[in-house]
C-alpha cells in the first residue's frame, strides 16, 4: 500500500479502538436489557460475541411482559410516525410565495408519491427494517438505518434499507451533537467478499485463495464513513463528496476501496440522550429496575403457586411411614385415635398480594412503552363524538410529542434527505419546474402522520368548539352575522391540509373563482327570469298610465 493508504488504515483502526473502549460500559447495559427484554440481541454487542444457530436465549427471562410491551411499542411508533396505509409526510417549497405555485405543488406531490412507491417496494425491505428500528429504539434507545441504492442483477432501480445491529456500529457526533460518522464491522465469507465489484482489484490474495478452497470462511471488514476534511465540490471523484467512505480488511489491515456520499447514509435516531453520551437510552433502559423486579416477583409467585397446588406436608414422626398421594389410596396412621390429623399442609404465602405487586410493575412498564396511552379508546365502550375524539387525540399528542417528536429531526428528516439524493441520482423523479430550479430546489418536509396531525389537532378542535358556540347564537337569534367572523377561504384549505387531504383533490384558487363567477351568473340569470313578469306588468301599467295622461291632455 501507499503511504496515503497506510495513513487511512491506521487512522480508522485508531478510531475503531477508541470508540470500542468508550462504549464498553454501554455494551454491558445493553446486554442486561437484551437478556430480559430482547433475547434475540444477546451476545451481539461484543466483538468476541458469537451467535450459535439455535442457542438458547431466554434462560434469564422469567416474565414476558416487557418483551410484549416492546413489540407493542414498535407497532405504536409505526402507527404514529410512519403508518404504511397512509402518506405520513409531504414536501413543499421552503419559499412561502413559491409554495403557492400550482406547478411546484404538483411536482412535490408527485415526488412524494414516487418516494412512497420506491420506499415500500418489496425489494426495498423498508417495512421490516423500520420496525426493527423502533424495536431497537425501545430496547436500547438507539436505531441506525443504513440506506443505499438497490443493487439488482436485472437493473431494477430503487432503495435498499438495513437496520444495523448496534453491536456492529460505532457512531460519532459533530460539535453540535448530530450523528455524522460511523464505523461498522462486517463479517463476510470469502465468497461474499468476492461478490463486491468495487473490491475486485484490491481484495487481498489470501481472501481470493480462500474463496476457492474454503469459500465459507468468514473475514472481518470495517466500513468507515465520516465528513471529508478535504472536500472539493469541483472534483468528480470521491473527494467531491461531502462524506468519505472507506472499506478496509481488519484481518489483513488493507484498504479495499475509497468512495463517498453526498448525504449521510445512516440516519441514526436516539429516544432520549443523557449528557456526555452519544448513544440514546430507551424505555427498557429507563424502567429496567421495574422489569427486573417483575421477573423476581414472577419467580416467587411461581414457587408459591407450585406450593399451593402441590402442597408441602408436615408429618408426625412417631413411626408414621411414608404414604401415597395417588387417588383412591389408603394411608393408615395419619390421624390420631380421636380423629385429629397427624399430617397437615405447610401454610403458604398470599398469592393475591404478589399478583397485585406484579400489576403495579406492569403499569410502569406499559407507561414507559406508551401502551397505556392507547387503552382508553380501545377499552372504553362509550361512543365518543368527533369533537371528543379530536380533543383526546390532541391531549395524547401533547404527551407524546416531546418524546417521539425527536424522531422527525434525527431519523425521518435525514432519511428523506438521503432518499431524495439517491432518487435524483438514479433519475426516479420528474424534472423540476423552472420556478423550483431557479430556487435551487429548496424544500421543506411537511409531516402528516397521526402524531404530526395530533400536534395540530388542537387547532381543529378549537375551531369546532368556536363554530359550535357561533351556531348556538345563530339558532337563538336567527341572525347569521356571528358566522361572518370566520374566513372560510382560509379555514377550509388549512383544515383539509391538517386532515391529510391530497393537494390534487383540492381545486386551486383560479378554478374556485371560475366556479363562483359561473354560479353568480346563473343566479343573476335566475333572478332576471323571476323578475321578468313583474317588470313586464310594471311596464304595461306605466304605458296605460301614460296613455291616459295623453288622452286627458
Amino acid at each position: 500500500m501507499t503511504s496515503y493508504e497506510d495513513d487511512i488504515v491506521d487512522g480508522i483502526l485508531r478510531e475503531y479502538a477508541a470508540r470500542k473502549l468508550r462504549r464498553y460500559t454501554t455494551e454491558g447495559h445493553w446486554q442486561e436489557v437484551a437478556e430480559l427484554v430482547a433475547p434475540s440481541f444477546i451476545n451481539t454487542f461484543f466483538e468476541w460475541g458469537e451467535m450459535v444457530p439455535g442457542m438458547k436465549k431466554t434462560e434469564k427471562q422469567i416474565d414476558s411482559k416487557a418483551a410484549l410491551a416492546l413489540s407493542r411499542f414498535g407497532a405504536i411508533m409505526d402507527s404514529l410516525l410512519t403508518p404504511r396505509n397512509s402518506k405520513w409526510h409531504g414536501l413543499e417549497a421552503s419559499d412561502p410565495v413559491l409554495n403557492k405555485n400550482r406547478n411546484v405543488k404538483l411536482w412535490f406531490e408527485d415526488t412524494t408519491r414516487r418516494l412512497f412507491k420506491y420506499r415500500y417496494a418489496p425489494t426495498a425491505n423498508y417495512s421490516s427494517q423500520n420496525q426493527q428500528i423502533y424495536r431497537s429504539l425501545g430496547a436500547f434507545g438507539t436505531g441506525p438505518m443504513f440506506i443505499d441504492r438497490l443493487y439488482s442483477m436485472d437493473g431494477t432501480k430503487g432503495f435498499r434499507y438495513k437496520c444495523m445491529s448496534l453491536g456492529n456500529v460505532y457512531i460519532s457526533e459533530n460539535h453540535q451533537g448530530v450523528v455524522d460518522g460511523f464505523i461498522r464491522r462486517l463479517k463476510l465469507t470469502a465468497r461474499q467478499a468476492m461478490q463486491r465489484a468495487d473490491w475486485a482489484a484490491t481484495l487481498p490474495q489470501q481472501i481470493k485463495d480462500a474463496a476457492e478452497k474454503d469459500p465459507e470462511k468468514r473475514w472481518v471488514f470495517l466500513h468507515c464513513v465520516k465528513p471529508r476534511t478535504d472536500y472539493n465540490p469541483e472534483r468528480l471523484d470521491a473527494k467531491g463528496k461531502l462524506f468519505g467512505s472507506y472499506y478496509i480488511s481488519l484481518d489483513l489491515k488493507k484498504l479495499l476501496s475509497e468512495g463517498g456520499y453526498n448525504t449521510f447514509p445512516m440516519p441514526t435516531t436516539r429516544y432520549e440522550q443523557d449528557p456526555e453520551e452519544e448513544y440514546g437510552r430507551g424505555p427498557a433502559m429507563q424502567v429496567l429496575p421495574s422489569i427486573k423486579t417483575k421477573n423476581t416477583e414472577k419467580r416467587i409467585i411461581l414457587k408459591q403457586g407450585h406450593r399451593a397446588v402441590d402442597q408441602v406436608l408436615l408429618m408426625h414422626d412417631d413411626g408414621l411411614a411414608a404414604f401415597s398421594l395417588k387417588p383412591g389410596s389408603m394411608n393408615p396412621g395419619t390421624v390420631s385415635s380421636d380423629g385429629r390429623p397427624l399430617v397437615v399442609p405447610l401454610p403458604g404465602g398470599n398469592v393475591q398480594v404478589g399478583l397485585e405487586m406484579m400489576q403495579e410493575e406492569d403499569q410502569i412498564i406499559d407507561s414507559a412503552f406508551l401502551v397505556d396511552l392507547f387503552k382508553l379508546l380501545l377499552d372504553d365502550p362509550k361512543i365518543f363524538t368527533a369533537t371528543q375524539v379530536t380533543e383526546m387525540i390532541a391531549q395524547r399528542g401533547i404527551l407524546i410529542s416531546p418524546t417521539v417528536g425527536r424522531q422527525q429531526s434525527e431519523y425521518l428528516g435525514p432519511k428523506i434527505d438521503r432518499e431524495l439524493d439517491l432518487g435524483s441520482d438514479m433519475g426516479l423523479f420528474l424534472p423540476m419546474p423552472p420556478e423550483l430550479i431557479e430556487a435551487k430546489g429548496d424544500y421543506s418536509v411537511v409531516y402528516t402522520s397521526p402524531l404530526a396531525r395530533a400536534a395540530r389537532a388542537e387547532e381543529v378542535a378549537g375551531l369546532q368548539r368556536s363554530i359550535e358556540r357561533a351556531l348556538a347564537v345563530v339558532n337563538v337569534t336567527q341572525n347569521p352575522a356571528p358566522l361572518d367572523h370566520y374566513d372560510w377561504d382560509v379555514i377550509i384549505p388549512e383544515a383539509a391540509e391538517i386532515d391529510g387531504v391530497p393537494q390534487r383533490w383540492m381545486r386551486d384558487k383560479a378554478m374556485v373563482e371560475q366556479i363562483r363567477t359561473a354560479r353568480q351568473k346563473v343566479k343573476q340569470a335566475q333572478m332576471e327570469i323571476q323578475a321578468a313578469p313583474g317588470a313586464a306588468a310594471l311596464q304595461k301599467s306605466n304605458a296605460i298610465a301614460q296613455g291616459a295622461k295623453q288622452k286627458a291632455a
